[in-house]
């Protein structure tokens, strides 16, 4: 087994390689990697194990710079992708070397593996677990919902809760549409709604540009597509949803505080789950939930829960997250000096009523 990085020229290799993995995500991809550097402060770094020239392992890293000094941290979203012990020890042998050139003092990793299956030998390496006791804690959702697309659409409906199929019909009878083509230029209507459910539930959302910049690497290429709910010729809800491989993801959703009576989340919802089913998708992901099953008044969490099972979706627990120190020094000073950081940005961001579950 040999180590390389993989360039911009076999783009598709990788991405195919990716694609067709039990554990493969959108956050491997290789327009990813462009994404984020695109958006600053990221540069992707992507390594693959190859066995007589067949890839068998890869991770696609984010590496970011420390400010005023001369380290970074590695960041491995949603991966690595590699099912064998021994690919993935060759893999990390090969990032650790990365580290030490490029001055990396942890590798983090939070791959979308379920708490039930086959635990990659994460710790007998060496690395960490973090704790997370809210299920929103880590970079990306620990548990999420996540429906089972192969019985057939009739079928689907049928899983949906009650009021849910109610809800399905009363936005169409009511005269709700959605549009499953919108252009850039519907990219500010968009944004005005995030922004709007983001000052209502009070979470962070990024500036305009870097949903531009999904847009190129994105939407464009056709990993992610932008559905519009319609009433009275006004957008009152909308969504982008990732799809790579057999999976879709429901990433960034928003609704607007007018016509919620007429049940616009559910339709656009429904019209996204057969888009994804039309697409040759078996899993679609609602993605991030409360990690508490039931019920529980002081669960803020607690409505996504409800909306997402009414759908007939499961709750799906992933192993987490784990890091691998590379400098136990420096380490120590993230892990003490991170959460202080974050605190204070968190409470500054609140304060401008902006905010966003970031990816």
């Amino acid at each position: 087994m040999q180590v390389r990085e993989i360039p911009e020229s076999e783009r598709m290799r990788w991405n195919e390689f990716v694609a067709r993995q039990r554990t493969g995500d959108l956050l491997q991809s290789f327009e990813w990697g462009d994404l984020k550097q695109a958006s600053g402060g990221w540069q992707p770094i992507r390594l693959a194990v190859e066995d007589g020239g067949e890839i068998v392992g890869a991770v696609s890293i984010l590496k970011r710079q420390l400010p005023r000094t001369n380290r970074c941290i590695f960041y491995a979203p949603r991966g690595p992708v590699c099912d064998s012990a021994e690919a993935l020890s060759v893999l990390l042998d090969a990032v650790h070397e990365r580290a030490s050139l490029e001055g990396a003092i942890l590798l983090k990793v939070d791959p979308p593996v379920r708490i039930q299956d086959p635990m990659p030998p994460f710790e007998q390496m060496g690395f960490r677990r973090i704790a997370d006791e809210d299920g929103f804690g880590g970079v990306q959702p620990r548990c999420v919902m996540q429906l089972d697309l192969r019985p057939t659409m009739d079928e689907l409906m049928a899983g949906c809760k009650p009021k849910w199929r109610y809800n399905i019909r009363l936005a169409e009878k009511k005269g709700v549409t959605v549009r499953s083509d919108p252009t850039r230029d519907d990219l500010r209507a968009f944004y005005a709604i995030l922004k709007e459910t983001a000052e209502r539930d009070r979470f962070l959302v990024r500036g305009y540009q870097y949903y531009e910049q999904m847009w190129t690497h994105l939407v464009e290429p056709g990993y992610a597509k932008l559905f519009l709910a319609e009433f009275e010729g006004q957008a009152i809800a909308g969504a982008l949803s990732f799809i790579f491989g057999d999976k879709c993801w429901y990433t960034y959703g928003a609704s607007s505080n007018q016509h919620r009576n007429v049940m616009p989340n559910h339709l656009m919802q429904w019209r996204m789950i057969e888009w994804a089913k039309e697409a040759g998708c078996v899993i679609y992901d609602f993605r991030g939930v409360s990690p508490k099953q039931e019920s529980d008044p002081d669960d803020h969490l607690q409505g996504l829960n409800r909306f997402k099972e009414g759908f007939g979706a499961q709750f799906v627990e992933f192993i987490g997250e784990f890091d691998l120190p590379y400098s136990k020094p420096w380490y120590w000073l993230w892990v003490t000096a991170k959460p202080r950081v974050t605190s204070l940005m968190k409470r500054g961001s609140r304060s401008k009523a902006q905010g966003s579950a970031d990816l």
